[in-house]
């Protein structure tokens, strides 16, 4: 008995210190992560919002895993669900292990797998949800009724989705060798769904899950390794129950155990979380929190050799006044350094569509974020995108279009009160005018519609600046994209617009170190517009 009680106390100090070292691992080192994710759905609290996500198998884990990931709004209530749902299924496993000390040490195995796992961006909380509620499942279910799991495996099934066969292989370790049909009902009830309600998905969903993960035609295989790792424990420990010998090793093996396995956790899963990936993660979220200054620190330390790096920099860089100055200390990936065309995806054209509202160029904004939302990959809303939709159309007068962006984040957790007050701006002119950021946009934007092409953006950039000189940010960009142009004679004619309508007391670094550089043919050791026309200009391939 006193066994028992000292295993139980020791089980729940390590799912106290795994819950506190998963909660320092999002809330120190990815909280970025938690507004990416967030980022991509807009949870409604409405009846059809419910119905529409439980009309297909494994609804119900994905509707509980959108709205637990509303919160990552609040980065600390994000990271402490994401702890919670850790230990949960720590626990879970423990309990499905027989609950003793050999199961406690090997339950912390799939945690590092489903830690790893989370480290591909495109995993959703659906899935940590369907493997907690499923091992809940199991665990309550451990008497002998067979009779129950006919019904329950259905139910599991349309309710968490495939993460149901977990709990059916579970079931029948437990009943026994005489249970092995059970496993034929769920695999039936799988192929009727497939021929009867979800035609529309491919069968590799339907069989392996539909709302896992954002990528509808990929299925990672760490996804399903950690069911069946945690089925083959069971089975192990269910094998070694009876030694005492296998199941309670001493307190010193047990401590040496469980810091082996902290220690391998910590560098097992810092392998999935793709450097570069998540620094890019981490810049969008920076510029979404309009944190420019710790932008430029974090790139001033290290910086992504790509596009995307290069316009989130330059556009933290504008919104201090220090792009004309410090442009080219950070590696600019060429012509598409501070705009980008369009590449249709949830992710690339975020730093253009931002850097186009505040240039005020609002209707090019609308129509990135427009994209970008549309290119969602499992087809959610974005709360982000819509909200920038909305204002928009605000700016452009447009209120029946933003009136039906407002009626949608209104009936969201995060963004009601926030499009409640922007109802009150439609059809009142004034206000608008008067408001900080919409009425200064107004002023700034083109005020005729008109199509360009990518390769003129330098020309719409100075007809920007010509249209409003106050704009001092399109004056940045327009020279901006002249010199990564390499336009001599574009450089050298308006650097006059900088002397006259810049407000600097001196001509800045960034160009003077450009029109040298110009005036000695390139040969300026030293210069770091130099290097860069050595190396995109003469040589356009990339380092």
């Amino acid at each position: 008995m006193g066994n028992k009680g000292g295993i139980k106390f020791e089980s729940w100090a390590i799912s106290a210190l795994l819950g506190i070292v998963v909660l320092l691992h999002w809330l120190w080192i990815y909280p970025h992560a938690l507004s990416y994710q967030e980022q991509y759905q807009l949870f409604l609290l409405t009846g059809d919002y419910f119905m529409e996500r439980v009309s297909v198998a494994g609804g119900l884990a994905d509707y509980l895993g959108e709205f637990l990931t509303q919160f990552y709004y609040i980065p600390w209530v994000g990271a402490t669900i994401l702890a919670l749902l850790t230990v949960a299924v720590q626990r879970g496993v423990f309990h499905a292990c027989q609950g003793n000390a050999i199961a406690l040490i090997l339950s912390l195995i799939p945690i590092a797998m489903l830690l790893r796992l989370q480290g591909d961006e495109s995993v959703l909380l659906s899935y940590t949800v369907a493997l907690v509620l499923t091992l809940l499942a199991a665990n309550i279910m451990k008497g002998k009724w067979m009779w129950a799991d006919v019904v329950l495996f259905p139910l599991l099934y349309w309710c968490l989705g495939p993460m149901a066969w977990l709990y059916a292989g579970l079931r029948v370790m437990r009943i026994g060798r005489n249970s092995w049909w059970l496993l034929s009902i769920l695999f039936v009830t799988q192929l009727l769904a497939y021929r009867t309600v979800l035609q529309q998905y491919p069968f590799v969903n339907v069989m392996l899950g539909i709302g896992y993960y954002r990528r509808l035609m990929e299925i990672p295989t760490m996804m399903w390794l950690i069911p069946l790792v945690i089925l083959l424990l069971s089975l192990i420990i269910n094998r070694i129950h009876t030694s005492s010998k296998w199941a309670s090793p001493n307190r010193a093996v047990r401590c040496i155990c469980y810091l082996f396995l902290f220690v391998d956790i910590c560098f097992f899963v810092r392998g999935m979380y793709d450097k570069e990936k998540y620094e890019l993660i981490r810049q969008d979220a920076l510029i979404r929190q309009e944190q420019w200054d710790e932008v430029i620190r974090r790139a001033e330390k290290y910086q992504v050799k790509t596009a995307f790096s290069s316009q989130a920099v330059n556009l933290a860089l504008a919104m201090k006044r220090q792009l004309a100055e410090r442009m080219f200390d950070f590696y600019q990936s060429g012509e598409d350094a501070l705009l980008m065309p369009m590449i249709r995806d949830l992710t690339s054209d975020l730093p253009t569509a931002e850097a186009f509202y505040r240039l005020g160029m609002v209707n090019s904004a609308q129509r990135y974020m427009f994209d970008v939302q549309e290119s969602i990959l499992n087809y959610r809303k974005s709360g982000r995108c819509e909200k920038r939709l909305a204002e928009c159309a605000i700016i452009n007068g447009k209120y029946a279009i933003a009136k039906k962006h407002l009626a949608l984040l209104k009936k969201s957790l995060f963004y009601r009160a926030w499009a409640e007050d922007a109802e009150t701006y439609l059809y009142k002119e004034s206000r608008i005018n008067a408001h900080p950021e919409w009425g200064r946009l107004r002023k700034l934007r083109f005020k005729e519609d008109f199509l360009f092409s990518y390769p003129e953006m330098d020309k719409m950039l100075g007809r920007l600046f010509v249209n409003n000189p106050d704009n001092k940010m399109a004056l940045d960009y327009f020279m901006g994209q002249l010199l990564l142009k390499g336009d001599v004679q574009g450089i050298m004619q308006y650097m006059g617009w900088v002397q006259q309508y810049g407000g600097y007391q001196q001509m800045p670094k960034g160009y003077q170190d450009a029109v040298m550089c110009i005036q000695r043919h390139g040969d300026m050791p030293g210069s770091k517009y130099g290097a860069y026309v050595k190396r995109k200009l003469t040589h356009p391939s990339p380092p």
